[in-house]
């Protein structure tokens, strides 16, 4: 209990060391073994999708001083959420909150998709001309504080641990970032990881132009959902290489890669693909 006691101390160190861990092996990697050519400066995408990324945490703290390890807490004194109410093992109540979580986020993302007005928000995420590891944090205001409230939702009705609660942000931040690179793996390794998680590849497919590869690949973390629900998709109809990500109808760079134009996106022009 000595190592989950320190995990919930250090919440907020744990994951900041983890995403400037993650982001800078992930980024390095991309150096050395990029899988496509970007068709933007590095410089200007990433310090507009980072400064996208500062601007939603200083909002996220402003609205929600308390988090989700802080709504996890309250649910757990409240003895609300089923793994509150019933006397479960631990580890079975820490694997199955995290397996539910990602589940969580996997039927948000497609309702992301399915519903119009939260697709508005979602074409911040998807307009990026480019695909890289800063387009893994790359969401609108709006969507985030909507996860959020989503999130606050889920744990409520299941109630998991405080622990379950941090190891999935690590793992649902880190997996973003992972299967957003520009990275180039093995393809028999590839193959083997995506039994499990989400890779490159696999999530490349689903940032494509094409309405079809768009609307598969759902998953964040775990790969499981999108072949349980029929909505996995092994590769894109192109090459990696050559396939056009973005959104067909949306290639401006105002909207695309500047941080000001990102921020009217949702409320600019017509819901269409």
């Amino acid at each position: 209990m000595h190592i989950i006691d320190f995990i919930a101390n250090y919440e907020m160190s744990i994951r900041l060391a983890f995403f400037f861990g993650v982001i800078g092996i992930i980024a390095i990697w991309e150096i050395i073994s990029p899988r496509r050519h970007l068709n933007v400066s590095k410089a200007v995408r990433w310090l507009n999708n980072l400064g996208l990324v500062a601007l939603n945490t200083v909002i996220l703290r402003f609205i929600f001083p308390a988090t989700a390890v802080g709504m996890a807490a309250f649910a757990e004194t409240q003895n609300w959420g089923l793994f509150n109410y019933f006397d479960l093992p631990f580890w079975l109540t820490l694997i199955a909150s995290i397996v539910i979580m990602d589940a969580a986020i996997y039927i948000q993302h497609v309702l992301m998709h399915a519903v119009p007005i939260l697709w508005r928000l979602h074409r911040v995420h998807h307009a990026d001309l480019d695909f890289d590891v800063t387009t893994g944090s790359r969401f609108h205001p709006i969507e985030i504080v909507l996860s959020m409230l989503a999130k606050f939702v889920v744990i409520i009705v299941v109630g998991p641990p405080i622990v379950a609660i941090i190891i999935f942000e690590v793992l649902l931040n880190a997996s973003s970032m992972f299967n957003h690179g520009n990275i180039r793996i093995l393809e028999k390794i590839d193959c083997v990881l995506r039994l499990f998680i989400v890779t490159p590849d696999m999530h490349r497919i689903h940032h494509s132009i094409e309405d079809d590869e768009m609307n598969s690949n759902f998953g964040f973390c775990l790969s499981w959902w999108d072949r349980l629900f029929g909505t996995y998709r092994n590769q894109p109809r192109v090459d990696h290489k050559v396939m056009v990500v973005g959104i067909n109808t949306l290639r401006d760079n105002k909207y695309c890669t500047w941080l000001p134009g990102m921020l009217l996106l949702p409320f600019v022009g017509k819901v269409t693909r």
